[in-house]
């Protein structure tokens, strides 16, 4: 004799939506709805990209200079970094909160990082984002 079969679930029914009702959301997370391709996904403001990349040379040469005594400052420059990195993305390139918040947490810890990482990561990823600003002008 075979093994039983477990039971089928029972499966969701299409139902129109009706006049005066709120519409079903059509993405299961509110991420994946506000994504909108690869250049919002991974894309930094030019602005921001610049910003980053001016901050990180200037505290990586404070650095190498002092021979990391003033590491404190660097932190707390990537924290102000990072925080206005959130608030240049939600702002100006239309990015959601998260989205947002982990864009400037991973600039801000680079930053803080006595090492010129954000160049080689702001660089390219501003570069997305300018391609993006200009495709979303020509719509």
């Amino acid at each position: 004799m075979p093994p039983a079969q477990p039971p089928i679930p029972p499966q969701p029914q299409y139902i129109p939506p009706s006049p005066g009702y709120p519409q079903p959301q059509l993405a299961w997370h509110p991420h994946l709805a506000k994504a909108h391709g690869f250049s919002q996904l991974f894309g930094l403001h030019p602005g921001v990209a610049l910003l980053t990349t001016v901050v990180d040379l200037m505290l990586f040469g404070g650095d190498v200079a002092t021979l990391g005594a003033i590491l404190p400052i660097s932190i707390g420059c990537g924290a102000v970094l990072g925080s206005i990195a959130y608030k240049a993305q939600r702002k100006w390139y239309g990015d959601d909160k998260d989205t947002a918040l982990i864009k400037g947490l991973v600039l801000g810890l680079l930053t803080a990082i006595p090492a010129p990482l954000p160049a080689l990561l702001s660089i390219p990823t501003g570069l997305i984002g300018l391609v993006h600003n200009w495709r979303r002008r020509l719509r």
